[in-house]
C-alpha cells in the first residue's frame, strides 16, 4: 500500500500578489509561509517587481485579463480553502481580481499593500478607490498597517479612539473584520499591539514583544499569508491571527541580515528551530561525557549541585533552554554523577541565567554554575577570566518577593554595570542568608563554557 494515500493532501491556499525579485516579500514570502504552516500554495501574479532590500527599481504589471486567466486556472482545478491578496498595483487589476473572487466559498484576507518597505508606491493612487469599493466588501479580514489605514480611511491613527474610528470606516466598507497592525506606531515601545476589530463591536488586543531588528522586509505579506493559511487549516479568525503573529515573531527574531537595506524575516525559522533543538540535546550529551572525564571537577560542584544549560536558537522562554534533569552531583570519592539526560525546561534557574545574559549579550547561549570560594575566585583570576558581580542585598523588594526573579535581575545587573559586558566570562554572587554564593560561567556554547571550567581547574 502506498503510505502517501493514507494522509489527505494539505489545504490549498491562494495568494494574489506581486512578485519580489529579492525573495523577502510578495508571492515568494507568501508561498514560503504557506508551506511552513503545512499548506499547499497557489499563486496568481499581479505584478513583477525589480527590487532588492534597498529599493524597487521597476514594476511591470501584466494585462488585467492575464491576472484573471491565472485565477480562472487555479479556481477551476484546486479545492481552495482560503486566499489572500497583496500588491495589486492598478485599478483594472483590482477590478479583475474582485470579479473572479466575488462569491468565493472560502475566506479572503486582504493585505492592502500601498507602499514597499523601501518607500516605493505599489498601488497606484487611482486604485485605492477600487480597493475600497470592489475588494474590501469581499474580505473576511483586512490587515492594514497604520499608513495603509490612513490611505484607506483618511484617519491618522495615533490613539485608541482614532484606531477605532479607522477600523469602523473599513468595516463600513464591507469587510468582515479589521486587523490594525501596530508595528509602525510607538517605535520606541517594548511591545507591539495589533488591534483586531469585529463587525459586532468586539475588539481584541494582540500584544507581542517588539523585535529589535531592521530586517522587516515582507512582514505584512508574511503575517497576512500566515493568517490565510491558518484559516485554511480550520482555525477561527482570532486563533488564526494569534498563531500567525507568533509565527511572524519567531521569523523576525531569526531574520536574515541580507543586503544593504531591510532584510527579510526567516520564513524557515520554525523548521530550523525544531532541528536545532535536537542538535542542542546531542551537544549536551557530548558535554556530559566531557565533564565526566574532567579531573577535579567535583571540587567545583556547589552544595546545591551543578547544572549546565544550553539554549536553542532564538530562545524566549525557559522551555527553550536545555539542562540535565536531576542536576550534577559529587560523591565523597571525588567523582561527579549526572543522573539523567538533558531535557528542555529541566532547570528554570539556569535557564533564567542564560536568558538574562543573552538579553544583554546576544552571543551567550550557555551557562554552568560552580562553587564560590576564595580559592575558586583566585583561580578564576589566574585563568585570565573576567568576572562581573551582583549582590543580593541590592535586590529591590518587589523583585525579591517575586519567586524566581533574583537570577534574572542579578545576571542582567552584573552585565549591564560592567564596562564591557561581552567580555564577561563569569557572573559572581556572594550569596546571603540561606542562599549559597555562586559562580555562573557564561559562554557561546558548551565547548566555550567547559573550556573555561578547565582553565579554572588548571589554575586551582
Amino acid at each position: 500500500m502506498n503510505r502517501a494515500t493514507l494522509s489527505p493532501p494539505p489545504p490549498c491556499v491562494l495568494t494574489v500578489a506581486g512578485s519580489d525579485s529579492g525573495g523577502g516579500a510578495g508571492i515568494q514570502a507568501d508561498l514560503k509561509t504557506f508551506m511552513m504552516q503545512g499548506c499547499y500554495g497557489l499563486s496568481a501574479i499581479t505584478a513583477l517587481t525589480a527590487q532588492n532590500t534597498a529599493a524597487v527599481t521597476g514594476i511591470h504589471a501584466p494585462p488585467p485579463e492575464f491576472a484573471a486567466a491565472q485565477l480562472d486556472a487555479v479556481l477551476a482545478d484546486f479545492p481552495i480553502r482560503a486566499a489572500k491578496t497583496g500588491m495589486l498595483f492598478s485599478a483594472p487589476i483590482v477590478c479583475a481580481v474582485a470579479e473572479k473572487l466575488s462569491g468565493a466559498a472560502f475566506p479572503l484576507v486582504v493585505d492592502p499593500v500601498c507602499v514597499s518597505q523601501s518607500g516605493a508606491r505599489l498601488l497606484e493612487p487611482e486604485a485605492v478607490a477600487a480597493v475600497r469599493e470592489r475588494l474590501l466588501p469581499l474580505a473576511a479580514l483586512v490587515t492594514p498597517n497604520l499608513p495603509e489605514a490612513r490611505e484607506l480611511t483618511g484617519v491618522e491613527v495615533g490613539d485608541p479612539d482614532t484606531a477605532r474610528q479607522a477600523a469602523r470606516r473599513i468595516l463600513d466598507m464591507g469587510s468582515g473584520a479589521v486587523l490594525l497592525k501596530g508595528g509602525h506606531g510607538a517605535a520606541s515601545g517594548d511591545m507591539v499591539t495589533d488591534l483586531l476589530f469585529f463587525r459586532d463591536g468586539r475588539q481584541v488586543e494582540i500584544v507581542r514583544p517588539r523585535v529589535a531588528t531592521k530586517n522587516t522586509h515582507g512582514t505584512g505579506c508574511t503575517l497576512s499569508a500566515a493568517i490565510a493559511a491558518n484559516l485554511a487549516l480550520g482555525h477561527d479568525l482570532e486563533t488564526a491571527v494569534g498563531r500567525a503573529r507568533d509565527y511572524l515573531h519567531l521569523c523576525l527574531r531569526a531574520a536574515y541580515d541580507l543586503g544593504a537595506g531591510s532584510g527579510p524575516p526567516h520564513h524557515l525559522a520554525p523548521y530550523l528551530r525544531v532541528r536545532a533543538r535536537l542538535l542542542v540535546l546531542d551537544e549536551m550529551r557530548r558535554a556530559a561525557r566531557r565533564m565526566l572525564r574532567m579531573d577535579g571537577l567535583a571540587a567545583l560542584v556547589p552544595e546545591v549541585s551543578m547544572n549546565l544549560a544550553l539554549a536553542a536558537p532564538w530562545p524566549q522562554a525557559i522551555g527553550d533552554v536545555a539542562a540535565f534533569a536531576g542536576r550534577i552531583t559529587r560523591s565523597r570519592d571525588g567523582f561527579i554523577y549526572i543522573p539523567a539526560g538533558p531535557a528542555f525546561g529541566a532547570s528554570s534557574h539556569m535557564a533564567k541565567v542564560v536568558l538574562a545574559a543573552a538579553s544583554v549579550v546576544p552571543g551567550v547561549a550557555c551557562a554552568v554554575n560552580a562553587r564560590y570560594s576564595e580559592r575558586t575566585l583566585a583561580a578564576l583570576s589566574r585563568a585570565g577570566l573576567t568576572a562581573a558581580w551582583f549582590n543580593r542585598k541590592d535586590e529591590p523588594r518587589d523583585i525579591k518577593d517575586r519567586e524566581g526573579s533574583t537570577l534574572e535581575w542579578g545576571t542582567r545587573k552584573a552585565l549591564l554595570e560592567h564596562p564591557d559586558p561581552a567580555s564577561v566570562d563569569a557572573v559572581c554572587d556572594p550569596g546571603e542568608t540561606g542562599k549559597e554564593p555562586m559562580l555562573r560561567i557564561l559562554g557561546r556554547d558548551t565547548d566555550d563554557v567547559l573550556s573555561k571550567i578547565e582553565l579554572i581547574l588548571a589554575a586551582l
